[in-house]
């Protein structure tokens, strides 16, 4: 039961990760925006209730599939969130297949909600309908009504230049992920077999060459016998390399704005690094790879399905993927052990694989139909404090956990429900942050597989490597956006075409200087232009 529980916590992870990853990078008009007023009697500034008559809010709310069988507007965790607050929330609640209709259709007719709650509406979305007036801006009603929001932007101020758009307003209050979580804000990270690295003798590689020579005996030695042995297995190619970016030097602020770093000639400028040496020679360093025989051959179409099947026939010497233990039971998972970064042939060695602590920008955006958006400030900003965290992720103390030597953990109905129910099903009875992450997510707070001790020890392992500054996703004007969408995403698509390509051997080096002529002449200067101006704005703000 908990190897499904684990793998499912992952998938649904992980599905938020790319549905985030996906959304576009914005558009803007210059125009400036009047200030909401602040002021509002009806809203306690402090303590709860927030107000003292009980006021009713309509949300309109994306509810995963994870929370197919419960009714929100029925539920213990927004009960319980009600009497506290009095803030009744009228949730309509939309399947993920109809969401992007019904919610244009909101848009379009203008019969709006008092707030949109994990809609995934892009950067493009906020800011255009907070150009049209349809979304308010929340820059004055955060310093007013958010404390908890402002002390998080105040410690980590890259929260606030991520949601804050090129008009200098900010339209939305965001999904975050605490900074200190690192175990989380890695997502899968590198594994190696440790059993046969005791077989073969050798160490836990620490450079390139090392891992090279690790997959070359871990291949000789066939471990498994008759061939099925995979020295290096994954779910795709792109996990091999954003973690060996970090070994050859590129990508080095983070995956969050595609193909692009900081110059390290001139930190002040951005570098479109996918046309660089240093790219050229990570790419080479997997084409061999993958030549040899060292890469799962399989890897550029494997399904998950397949993937998790191999790996507990224990077929892998290597992967990156979640904690081995959690997914795969002690006797599998226990035989790996976690790589940090590797030093790379010219001396990086850094890791940059790692996310943003802005997990998603658009958790809740107020309309202009909401008659007291101070309220509603106030009541997204207790997920953001240290007991909204724990309410939205653990839910009622004495209802769905308990306190057990200091230790915060779900009960036993719960964890090991009765009959058929699962763990998953058990949880969506009462609590709805399964596949709709909210406000902050804590460790301390988070059951999945990020949090298990391995995991954490992987963290600590990886966390010296990691680079003083990680980028969010940029924002940009609506004539930056035009760019981006058409001249940018035949780029990134073309790139990731010849990326599959050279290391495939589908496409031969001798190609390269071809590649960089296709992307420069395909407008790769305009593309340019538009990051280092965000990148600016970025820095300014």
């Amino acid at each position: 039961m908990k190897l499904k529980r684990e793998i499912f916590l992952f998938v649904a992870l992980l599905l938020i990760f790319v549905l985030a990853a996906c959304s576009d990078k914005g558009a803007a008009t210059d125009g400036d925006k009047d200030s909401v007023d602040v002021d509002s009697a009806d809203v306690n500034e402090t303590d709860m209730p927030i107000v003292d008559d009980e006021l009713d809010m309509t949300i309109f709310a994306n509810k995963p599939a994870q929370n197919e069988d419960n009714d929100w507007n029925d539920i213990l965790i927004w009960n319980h969130y009600r009497d506290l607050t009095n803030i009744n929330a009228d949730w309509n609640l939309v399947n993920p297949d109809a969401l992007d209709e019904k919610r244009n259709l909101a848009l379009g007719s203008g019969e709006l909600p008092d707030a949109f709650f994990l809609a995934q509406l892009t950067n493009s979305d906020l800011l255009k309908y907070g150009d049209q007036g349809m979304f308010i801006p929340l820059n004055d009603l955060i310093d007013e009504y958010a404390p908890n929001l402002t002390a998080l932007m105040d410690e980590d101020p890259s929260i606030r230049k991520a949601i804050t758009f090129p008009d200098g307003n900010i339209y939305s209050m965001p999904a975050l992920i605490e900074e200190d979580f690192l175990s989380l804000r890695l997502s899968a990270r590198p594994w190696i077999n440790e059993e046969w690295l005791d077989e073969l003798d050798m160490d836990i590689p620490e450079t390139t060459d090392e891992f090279y020579e690790y997959l070359k005996a871990v291949k000789d030695l066939d471990p498994v016998g008759d061939g099925k042995t995979v020295p290096y297995g994954g779910t795709d190619i792109t996990e091999l390399v954003q973690w060996l970016a970090g070994s050859f030097g590129v990508m080095n602020h983070g995956p969050s704005n595609t193909n692009m770093d900081a110059d390290p000639e001139d930190p002040s400028k951005v570098r479109f690094y996918a046309t660089t040496d240093e790219y050229k020679e990570l790419l080479e360093y997997i084409h061999k790879l993958y030549d040899e025989g060292l890469i799962e051959q399989s890897i550029f179409s494997i399904e998950w399905g397949q993937f998790l099947a191999n790996a507990s026939d224990n077929l892998y010497g290597s992967m990156i993927f979640y904690d081995p233990i959690e997914l795969f039971g002690d006797d599998i998972g226990s035989q790996y052990n976690s790589v940090a970064a590797l030093e790379g042939p010219k001396g990086h060695k850094d890791y940059n694989k790692l996310s943003s602590s802005v997990w998603d920008n658009d958790n809740f955006v107020v309309t202009s139909e909401n008659e007291n958006p101070a309220a509603a400030v106030r009541w997204m900003d207790h997920f953001y404090s240290e007991e909204g965290a724990k309410l939205y992720y653990m839910g009622v103390e004495g209802e769905t956990f308990e306190e057990e030597d200091g230790e915060i953990v779900y009960k036993d109905h719960i964890l090991d429900p009765e009959g058929d129910m699962t763990f998953e099903q058990a949880l969506a009875k009462e609590l709805t942050w399964l596949g709709s992450i909210n406000g902050i997510i804590k460790a301390d707070y988070f059951q999945g597989g990020e949090s298990a001790p391995q995991s954490m020890e992987a963290a600590e392992k990886i966390d010296p490597f990691v680079p003083d500054e990680i980028w969010p996703r940029f924002t940009f004007t609506a004539e930056e956006n035009r760019i981006l969408e058409s001249t940018g995403a035949d780029i990134d698509k073309y790139v990731e075409e010849m990326r599959d390509k050279l290391i495939s051997g589908d496409a031969d080096f001798s190609e390269w200087d071809d590649y960089v002529e296709t992307i420069e002449k395909m407008g790769l200067d305009e593309l340019l232009e538009v990051y280092q101006d965000a990148y600016d704005r970025y820095k300014e703000s």
